[in-house]
């Protein structure tokens, strides 16, 4: 794949608007070619999610990355959480999407569309590699270790201790069909930039340690209003 088609997995990444199936359908002939495992991950990721039906796939997006997520698609978040290091990285990559004339929208500079579309457009070919082998593959082995059954019992703690409920889940396997999509763009890394590290086992998780450290900020400063 070209570096100008990871502009096509991003949007695989994005809010899902009336486009999804045609960008989803691109990614998947994108990667037929050359990235067989890619192609397969993203059939899967296909077959899971509701195609049909915009308002659900939209939840599913929403509950997946957004309303007591399963995982952060902000790369800084989910490798330093809101340590000093996050704000350092987006420094950096805010100076690199301003040269590259890329508008982030409302999402920040280090969420996983705006960095995917920053890719290709890199001048300086030693950063990018960087960029990839440094930040973007391990913070992708990190969203992908997100969706394991031991992890996302011990959010679904989390959730369920502060706000008292869990939002109703997708049923079955449509849970975490986002693992698919985010499985598919690591196996297309791997190859381009030639990833030496595999998809890890199971250890400490720093998104669900962030989510907790966070919440109990908020209960503190509630208790401490009253």
């Amino acid at each position: 794949m070209t570096l100008a088609d990871y502009d096509v997995l991003a949007t695989l990444f994005v809010h899902p608007d009336a486009q999804f199936e045609v960008n989803l359908t691109r990614a998947i002939a994108h990667c037929d070619a050359s990235y067989a495992g890619a192609a397969s991950a993203l059939r899967e990721f296909q077959s899971l999610v509701p195609m049909d039906d915009l308002l659900a796939l939209q939840e599913l997006h929403t509950r997946t990355f957004d309303v007591q997520p399963i995982t952060s698609l902000d790369i800084g978040y989910t490798l330093f959480g809101e340590d000093y290091k996050r704000g350092a990285l987006l420094a950096n990559l805010s100076r690199e999407h301003a040269k590259a004339d890329i508008v982030c929208g409302t999402e920040l500079g280090d969420h996983l569309t705006n960095v995917l579309r920053l890719l290709p457009r890199l001048a300086d070919a030693a950063l990018r590699t960087e960029l990839v082998h440094v930040l973007l593959a391990p913070a992708l082995r990190e969203m992908i270790r997100e969706f394991e059954p031991g992890r996302l019992a011990k959010k679904e703690e989390i959730y369920r201790k502060h706000h008292k409920t869990i939002i109703e889940v997708a049923e079955g396997d449509r849970r975490t069909a986002y693992l698919h999509a985010l499985e598919a763009l690591y196996a297309v890394l791997k190859r381009d930039f030639a990833l030496k590290t595999p998809l890890p086992v199971e250890q400490e998780s720093t998104f669900a340690v962030s989510v907790s450290a966070e919440m109990g900020m908020e209960c503190n400063t509630s208790c401490a209003v009253k």
